[in-house]
């Protein structure tokens, strides 16, 4: 059994996409004080700002935080509630509500979690069953807890990003139930598109880890001249991709681009500036979409809620040199 390339369509048609890591209780804040307080913290998102932002900056598709090794969720979840208590999902039902606001704009949402819970505490260890030496009884719980998101987001949820799917020793990749994954990752909706992330170009692989995902994580580290060092090594070779699929596969391909902070914004204050200008990044869209390749760029996101101007200043006039 493979991928089905019809749940990638609107990645092959789509320009770009955009992803932000707001990890509840949130990244570093551009003013006042670093809210550490869940449920402080997702009030505070400013929803309509953002959606906007994402409106202005051209992208086609959104990849949103759930949550990742800080042991909150910025979405409730009673699974997770009934194995650990209350406290570590929030109220508000913030990714719902910015799924839905990306469909109102006729866009796509995609979910990120990471796929493993190492860093996490021992009171996320022991509600999922967390256990280095037989995780089965840990992917049963997970699965459970990934299950209600995608029953209650339904048709609003369009893909997920799952990362954290690694050769290492508390976890190896070899070890995961596929088939249970995507079961309870598509319960809501059987055309949502999958993607499992094993380092993807950052480590030199550029196959799918699995024959069922949908499409490629391919998280890329850094771009050089234009295209995707594949690699971590200042001399690895360079790459862009020669068709839609990933070699072999109905993998549809795709990467993962950080373009301004790396992956999170870390400090108060001002967001980092661009990282490449705007006819390096422009090269490269048009290199992946020549062959019908997906892109995505991570930006850098305040806990308020709102990306950097100056990154979103350049997706708009990416979005716009495209269309001319």
């Amino acid at each position: 059994m493979e991928a089905d390339q019809r749940r990638t369509e609107w990645m092959r048609r789509g320009k770009f996409g955009m992803m932000v890591h707001w990890i509840a209780p949130g990244p570093a804040p551009e003013k006042g004080e670093w809210i550490r307080d869940l449920d402080r913290a997702v009030d505070r998102f400013d929803l309509d700002r953002f959606l906007e932002q994402f409106k202005q900056s051209g992208a086609d598709w959104l990849i949103f935080t759930l949550g990742q090794n800080t042991g909150f969720y910025a979405s409730p979840n009673a699974t997770l509630d009934a194995w650990a208590g209350p406290g570590h999902t929030s109220r508000r039902d913030l990714a719902l509500e910015i799924a839905t606001g990306v469909h109102a704009q006729k866009k796509r949402f995609i979910a990120y979690l990471p796929a493993e819970v190492n860093a996490q505490s021992e009171v996320i260890h022991r509600a999922f069953q967390w256990n280095p030496k037989d995780q089965s009884a840990f992917q049963k719980r997970y699965q459970a807890f990934i299950r209600e998101y995608a029953e209650r987001f339904g048709r609003w949820l369009d893909g997920w990003w799952f990362d954290g799917c690694y050769t290492w020793d508390v976890f190896h990749n070899s070890l995961y139930d596929w088939p249970a994954w995507c079961a309870a990752a598509r319960a809501g909706n059987p055309d949502c598109a999958l993607a499992f992330n094993d380092g993807s170009f950052c480590i030199g692989i550029t196959r799918p880890l699995t024959p069922l995902q949908d499409y490629l994580s391919g998280e890329v580290e850094a771009l050089v001249e234009g295209k995707i060092r594949l690699g971590r090594e200042a001399n690895a070779p360079l790459y862009l991709p020669e068709s839609r699929f990933a070699p072999g596969t109905h993998c549809q391909w795709h990467a993962l681009v950080p373009i301004d902070c790396f992956w999170a914004h870390q400090t108060p204050g001002p967001m980092e500036p661009p990282r490449y200008r705007d006819e390096e990044l422009l090269s490269f869209l048009r290199s992946c979409r020549k062959v019908e390749g997906a892109v995505t760029f991570n930006v850098g996101i305040y806990q308020e809620g709102h990306i950097g101007e100056h990154t979103l200043a350049q997706l708009v006039r990416l979005h716009k040199a495209l269309r001319s």
